[in-house]
Order: structure tokens, then C-alpha cells, then sequence
């Protein structure tokens, strides 16, 4: 696991300098502690840092074919490059290390453009063709690397992090405004587009060609759900034969490897699969709270040590820790989001740090086969709104008018939903017409910043998505969440939390191959009456302690709604009602002063409150002085 970065100047004769390379790798120094390279050809410039696992001797980068010729910068895991090894050494070419890293080299050379589909793994690299004068960029299927990239007239310049774009003097950070609504409509920013002018991401499944100037960008894959009929044993036999596949694959590493143990079925899942594969000594690690009315996952993470025999460790944090590392938080994700559960990753993956450089999670298993509460719910709003179809209207302001008096946060979420389309209120899982920020924007927004605020442009996105998502309302949720919420959320924050601390995650679930055989599954394989991800649990009803198969589903708690209304009120409300934070001109005063004071009384706006401060926090970290760019949004020059 590393850090790359570059920079291609579209003038031949204009070089990269040195020292901007130098700069630029740097500030992403944690992506990769153990080691440096540079690269300096003509107009392109490649910088590199490494975290050592796999060859740990002659692992450098960045890395040239045998004619030097080629080279690249490479950030991931090809887990099948032992294979693709023996058959590119039978056409001839000659390898110098022993890692994946030349392995892709060689493939390039082989099939061009098109060595992205024969990757299985995680994974963001670029490429530099001397003969050809091309950039090459690409990303894995899923997105659990980040490639972030900036473009003008004169260059593009790319890094794992938007850190690495920022050290270049020429790069100047301006807010694109319409972006801060669609952070506050999801509490993340879903899509391509950042929230800084010219800064893109580079979409997963997606590589890019850029050559004399002109930049093509193209998607090399996307989960197509085809299901078809398949009896549940068959169905139980393939899961457990790819998911033992992909766990052995990600178990490749020349470093310990550990596990990340939340409690639940998938992180355990993992953990079971490992025992006979490795005769390294496991080891794990959770951090739970010991709150009122809060589950903790401390005393099942324990039990699944104790089944699989690892060395377990676990800890907790104080509200105080929670917000000292707050700014930290907004400079290690440089998007704004809304995570609580982020911070206590960071704070495991450092406790992680001691021992290990590889950890095993479980995220992914919840796109998979539908384990969110929220795919169960939304399929029964479905089948309730059909048989209730003329008396949706009258039934949904019945129970608005209702929730003004006993104010359930069940009532408020779903009351609305009962007259609108699918493709209307499922913008995410984390939010909904509901929510303060979607039905109360004239409250919330400026009368200068209104202007800039387009909820149908903020929205667009997400229900483009679950519009050419194929099949079922469950699959169009699936596959909008796949393409949206996992990338641009849980594995951003994944990664940026682990390599924050230097630790690579790998995500197992994450296999393509695996996702694949998911998708093809018919909806009653994945939600059966009330019960979520059905046919996972089903195989795994022998494997798993059965208080962890069947207790409910409950994430990875963090008690920061009530931190927010005790210990962190203050300093919320100091960050947000301040001279700097109020003269951004976003919003107006006495709505913040609103919200604070609601959720302090009656509670139900803490995710509202957390984004604010996230907000306000990366602005802080990255816009100072603060500049506004004019457009409203922006696309990605040859995206989709």
C-alpha cells in the first residue's frame, strides 16, 4: 500500500521540477513511511511512497519495464498476480522484482489500456508510455483506492490524495458552491466532482487516457445485477467457495496481517475464514463504549477471538478525544463527512499500529447481500405504498400532523416518503425528504448563497443511478449504493483513516468476483420477510457463534449524539456561531442557533449539527483564505 502522485504538463518542453515532486510526496508521507522514488521524464514527473508488504527488498517504485520504457507509480493489491506472472513470463517478458507492481508493467505491454480487466484486486495507478507520450490512469472496480486528479489547460496533475494536488503553487483551492448542498443533502459528496473547483475523482471501475493534451476518460466495468433462479443450497455452496477464495487471496502479504472486529457477522465472518490459511499468529482489534442505551461491541468481538483463537485487543475513547481529533479528521478525509464511526477507526487502526501493517474488515458484506435495515424498510414501504395506493397522500399527512405531537424520528423519516416515488426519496441511506436540510432550505441557506442551491442538481446524481439501475427496487437500491455511498463514504473513510496510521485495509467482500456472484442473486436470497442479508447467514449458521448470527444489527456505535448535547456543546456552538465561521455567508445565523438549541432539548438533528462542524472543519483546513468559484457544478472533462 502506498502513496502516488504526478504531474504531466501538456507543453513538451515544460518539466516538473524536483522539488515539486519532493513537495508533493511529502504530504502524503503516512500513505507510505518505509520508502521514496521519483521519476522525471520530459513533461511528466512521478512521485511515490511506500508502505512495505509485499517484496520488501526490491519493492521500489517507481518501476520501469526492461527497455525502461514504460513506468508507474502503484497504490494497492493485485491478488492474482502470481498468475498473471506465469503467463506473461511465457510471453517473454523478464522480471527483476517479485512484486504485483511490475506484474501490471509487463500486462500493460501486453494489452494496452485494456490490462485493467484482467486485474483482481485493489488498486490506483498511473502509467507513463515514453513511445507513446501517454498518461495512463485507471482504479479499481469498486473504488477502495482513492485517485484523485486536477485539470486545466496547461497539465493534469493527480495523487492518492487531494494533499498531493495542493502542493502545487499552480493549484489554487476555490469552493464550487452548489457542492456544499449536495454535501449537506447526503452528509458525504457522492459522484466524481469535488467540492474544490477543477478537482476531480477519478469513478471507480473507470481508467483515463491522456495524450497531446486531450483527455479520455472510460468505464472498464459495472456490476450488472442478472439474477437467476438458483436453489438455496447451490446458492449456500458458490458463497462459501468464493468467499474462502477471495479471504485466502487477501491473506497474500510478506507483513503480519490482523482483523478488524466490529462484533457483527461480517467482520467475524472474515476472521473464520482465515483459520487454517496463514500459520502467522491472528491477532484483532475493537473499540466499543460502555454508554447508556448503546450497544457495545466489545464483549462479541471477544467471542469471536475466543472461537478463532487470535490475540485480541480493544479499546475506547473519551468525548474529549473524539473532538480533539476532529481537525485532524477533516485534514486526513479533505472531503467533509458526516462519519462518526470514521474517528473510531482511526483511533483502532493506531491501536492496530503496534502490532500489524495489513488489517482484515468486513466492509462491503452490507451492499452485498442487503444488510442495512434501510433495503428491508424501503421494500416494505414499497409493498405498503402498492396495496395502499389511493390513500398514500391523506395516511402520509395524517402521520406528519401526528409526528407534531409525539416527534418520532420513525414517523419523520417515513411519513413523507409514503407519496413519493423511489426515485424521489431514496437519495441515500443517510438521507431523505425528512431531513432538515432537504425540507427546510429557504431556512437553513443565506438569501445571497440561495442562489447557488439547486436541489434537483444536488439530487441528480443519486437518482440518475437508481433510474438505470436494473430490476428490482432492492437491486436499484443496491446498485445505486454500490456506485455511490460505498465509494465516495465507507471506503473513503476506510482508507483514509487506515492510512492515516499507515495500515493498509483490505476488504475481502470487496472481491469483484464475489460481488458478481451477489448481484446475481435473486431478491429473496438477500431479503426474506424481515430478515436482511438471508442467504449469508444461512452459510454461515455453522461457522459463527450464533449470538453474533442472530443478534441485530447495530454498525459501529458511537455515542456522539449525546457528547454533542453535554460535553461538546460549547465548543460545537463556539466553531459554528463564530466571527470566521459566519462570514462564509452560507447560512444564516439564527437557524444554526436553531438546530443547536433543538437538539439539545429534544435531540434528532446531531447528524445535522456533526456535518456543520465537518464542514466548517475542512474549510479550515483547506480554504484559508477562502475562495468561491462562480459555476454552480462542474464535469470532469470526458466523463460520463
Amino acid at each position: 500500500m502506498c502513496g502516488i502522485c504526478g504531474k504531466l504538463n501538456f507543453d513538451r518542453e515544460e518539466r516538473v521540477s524536483p522539488e515539486l515532486l519532493k513537495r508533493m510526496a511529502d504530504s502524503i508521507e503516512h500513505r507510505g513511511p518505509d520508502d521514496e522514488g521519483y521519476y522525471r521524464s520530459g513533461p511528466v514527473g512521478f512521485g511515490f511512497r511506500r508502505l512495505s508488504i509485499i517484496d520488501l527488498a526490491t519493492g521500489h517504485q517507481p518501476l520501469s519495464n526492461e527497455d525502461e520504457k514504460v513506468w508507474i507509480v502503484f497504490n494497492g493489491e493485485i491478488y492474482n498476480y502470481q498468475e498473471l506472472r506465469e503467463y506473461l513470463q511465457s510471453e517473454g517478458h523478464v522480471f527483476k522484482t517479485k512484486t504485483d507492481t511490475e506484474v501490471i508493467v509487463h500486462l500493460y505491454e501486453e494489452l494496452g489500456e485494456n490490462c485493467v480487466e484482467k486485474l483482481r484486486g485493489m488498486f490506483a495507478f498511473a502509467i507513463w508510455d515514453e513511445r507513446q507520450q501517454t498518461l495512463f490512469l485507471a482504479r479499481d472496480r469498486v473504488g477502495i483506492k482513492p485517485l484523485y486528479y486536477y485539470l486545466s489547460e496547461r497539465t493534469l496533475i493527480f495523487g492518492s490524495e487531494i494533499k498531493a494536488i495542493l502542493a502545487d503553487p499552480e493549484v489554487q483551492p476555490e469552493v464550487v458552491p452548489g457542492m456544499i448542498d449536495r454535501f449537506l443533502t447526503f452528509f458525504y459528496v457522492p459522484g466524481e466532482q469535488t467540492l474544490l473547483r477543477n478537482i476531480y475523482k477519478l469513478g471507480p471501475g473507470s481508467c483515463m487516457v491522456v495524450k497531446d493534451g486531450k483527455v479520455r476518460v472510460r468505464q472498464y466495468w459495472d456490476l450488472e445485477f442478472s439474477p437467476r433462479e438458483r436453489s438455496i443450497q447451490d446458492a449456500e455452496t458458490e458463497l462459501l467457495s468464493l468467499l474462502d477464495e477471495a479471504v485466502r487471496l487477501h491473506m497474500i502479504s510478506d507483513v503480519p496481517v490482523g482483523f478488524l472486529l466490529s462484533g457483527g457477522v461480517d467482520s467475524t465472518a472474515m476472521l473464520g475464514f482465515t483459520v487454517g490459511k496463514t500459520d502467522k499468529k491472528l491477532s484483532s482489534y475493537t473499540l466499543g463504549f460502555s454508554a447508556p442505551g448503546l450497544a457495545d461491541e466489545r464483549p462479541y468481538a471477544r467471542l469471536a477471538a475466543e472461537r478463532y483463537g487470535s490475540e485480541h485487543h480493544e479499546m475506547t475513547i473519551t468525548s474529549k478525544e473524539f473532538a480533539d481529533f476532529l481537525p485532524s479528521f477533516a485534514w486526513h478525509m479533505e472531503e467533509p463527512c458526516c462519519e462518526p464511526q470514521a474517528v473510531a477507526l482511526y483511533y483502532v487502526s493506531r491501536l492496530a499500529k503496534d502490532y500489524v501493517k495489513v488489517l482484515i474488515s468486513g466492509e462491503g458484506g452490507d451492499e452485498a447481500f442487503a444488510g442495512y435495515p434501510i433495503y428491508r424498510n424501503l421494500l416494505w414501504l414499497e409493498r405498503i405504498k402498492t396495496a395502499l395506493r389511493p390513500f398514500n397522500g391523506a395516511l402520509s399527512a395524517v402521520l406528519t400532523r401526528l409526528n407534531s405531537v409525539v416527534r418520532s424520528p420513525r414517523i419523520a423519516k417515513y411519513a413523507p416518503l409514503l407519496n413519493l416515488p423511489l426515485e424521489s426519496y431514496y437519495y441515500s441511506r443517510t438521507s431523505n425528504p425528512g431531513r432538515f436540510f432537504n425540507s427546510r432550505v429557504k431556512d437553513l441557506y443565506s438569501a445571497d448563497f440561495l442562489h447557488h442551491v439547486d436541489k434537483e442538481i444536488s439530487t441528480s446524481l443519486v437518482r440518475g443511478y437508481l433510474r438505470i439501475g436494473a430490476g428490482s427496487k432492492l437491486n436499484k437500491m443496491l446498485y445505486t449504493d454500490t456506485k455511490t455511498s460505498l465509494p465516495d463514504d465507507l471506503l473513503l473513510k476506510a482508507d483514509k483513516m487506515t492510512m492515516a496510521n499507515s495500515i493498509e485495509l483490505r476488504v475481502p467482500f470487496l472481491d469483484h468476483k464475489f460481488l458478481e456472484f451477489a448481484a446475481a442473486l435473486p431478491e429473496s436470497l438477500k431479503v426474506r420477510w424481515f430478515t436482511t442479508k438471508f442467504i449469508a447467514k444461512r452459510a454461515f449458521k455453522d461457522r459463527l457463534p450464533q449470538q453474533i448470527l442472530r443478534r441485530k444489527k447495530v454498525g459501529f456505535p458511537v455515542p456522539y449524539e449525546a457528547w454533542q448535547r453535554t460535553e461538546l456543546k460549547d465548543w460545537i456552538q463556539g466553531l459554528l456561531l463564530d466571527r470566521e465561521a459566519l462570514s462564509r455567508g452560507y447560512f444564516r445565523k439564527s437557524c444554526i442557533e436553531h438546530l443547536i438549541k433543538e437538539d439539545a432539548q429534544f435531540g434528532g438533528y446531531s447528524k445535522e449539527i456533526l456535518s456543520l462542524v465537518s464542514l466548517e472543519l475542512w474549510h479550515r483546513a483547506f480554504l484559508k483564505p477562502q475562495k468561491v468559484a462562480a459555476s454552480h457544478t462542474e464535469s470532469p472533462v470526458g466523463g460520463r
